[in-house]
């Protein structure tokens, strides 16, 4: 358990974001190239009554690494290698096609590609007779045999530049009393700590800058990639709140993040009268950049 999660007496265990993510194999259909998974993504894992899309995005990403296994022959891509040259999700693609319940989800995989430096699975995230999810996940290795995670040859660094490395003490933590608090359940396994920005004014973009950790477990891969959704809808700057669906997200991974604070810089360039986009990135308490992300999503109605 990491040193942020709460030593105090009777208080309530946070739940753990490796349990949402925990697979249990159910059948490979044909051989090595498809395999179905059973998973399950309780309540406090959703915004609302529907499961956060982030989550759905990290479970594929999961289920396509299962799926895909390691590499035989490939040395580095072995689950005993070094972590920068294991197997990773280093582009996820998804389309969101209905919002599941809290429950349990069903994912199919199918192998695409199985190359030398890349792999390309296709997942189905299934709840009932309803297909919730279409990911397509490529998969390699984000450093060199090694394992070192080689420094960039560039590296725009807006987010170290407008976001300490740690939360300020006047951005309070989502929780009991936050008016983001009935709505955003992932805030009970997680340490959710967002600035908010009412309105925009005088042509200026929105800018949500939100830091963020687990309250109990490690910061990983996975956990990462649903932080490339956890801002509040773009929108709410401009006085649309409500229920903004997510219609396609793609997100890039980077980097391994550092086990600790994880801050994220949420950006728009337009928000429209039926659709807007909205743009995450991701980087550690260190200054790696680790996840990007933009979604295709609808406006709330007035």
């Amino acid at each position: 358990m990491s040193d942020h999660a709460s030593d105090s007496p009777g208080a309530p265990v946070a739940p753990l974001f490796a349990d949402a993510m925990a697979l249990r194999r159910v059948h490979d259909r044909t051989g090595a190239s498809s395999a179905s998974f059973r998973g399950n993504l309780g309540a406090d894992w959703t915004i609302g009554p529907k499961v956060h899309g982030g989550v759905m995005v990290a479970l594929c990403a999961r289920a396509a690494r299962e799926a895909y296994g390691p590499a035989p022959g490939t040395g580095g891509w072995e689950h005993g290698a070094p972590a920068a040259a294991r197997i990773h999700p280093l582009a996820v693609s998804a389309n969101f096609l209905s919002a599941p319940d809290p429950g349990e989800v069903y994912l199919s995989t199918t192998i695409r590609k199985r190359g030398r430096r890349l792999g390309l699975v296709d997942v189905e995230l299934i709840q009932g007779q309803r297909a919730c999810v279409h990911a397509v996940v490529t998969l390699g290795a984000l450093g060199p045999l090694t394992g070192e995670q080689s420094e960039p040859l560039f590296t725009d660094g807006t987010v170290a530049g407008v976001m300490t490395a740690f939360p300020p003490t006047d951005v309070t933590a989502i929780g009991p009393g936050h008016p983001a608090a009935a709505v955003n359940h992932l805030a009970r396994g997680c340490d959710i700590r967002p600035q908010m920005v009412e309105a925009v004014a005088g042509g200026r973009a929105p800018a949500f800058r939100v830091w963020v950790r687990p309250r109990a477990g490690p910061v990983d891969d996975l956990f990462a990639l649903m932080c490339g959704d956890i801002s509040l809808p773009v929108p709410h700057a401009v006085g649309r709140r409500g229920w903004a669906p997510t219609v396609q997200l793609t997100a890039y991974l980077r980097g391994l993040p550092a086990d600790g604070w994880l801050r994220v810089l949420c950006t728009a360039s337009q928000v429209g009268r039926d659709w807007f986009d909205e743009d995450h990135t991701v980087v550690d308490h260190t200054g790696r950049l680790i996840v990007q992300t933009r979604q295709l999503a609808l406006v709330p109605a007035e």
